[in-house]
């Protein structure tokens, strides 16, 4: 997979990467150096722990169902 560097300095980072590192539009990506001296791109923070999809919901719910019947709701299961 070769590139073509850019006047300014830009390389278009390939979709496949792009995907892999969850990355898209507007976000940063690190580069670093290895100790074998390889060149190593990652999601800028990639030390940090990422905010789970589903973070938002937490402790959101107000339905006044019981753990049980939540459950059995999730995994489809009859009445």
């Amino acid at each position: 997979m070769s590139n073509a560097l850019t006047s300014k300095g830009q390389v278009t980072i390939p979709k496949r990467i792009r995907e892999t590192l969850g990355v898209g539009p507007g976000e940063s990506v690190d580069f670093r150096l290895n100790d074998r001296g390889e060149m190593v791109i990652e999601r800028a923070g990639a030390g940090k722990p990422v905010e789970s999809r589903f973070a938002r919901w937490r402790g959101a719910w107000k339905g006044g169902m019981t753990t049980d019947e939540i459950m059995a709701l999730t995994r489809g299961e009859p009445d």
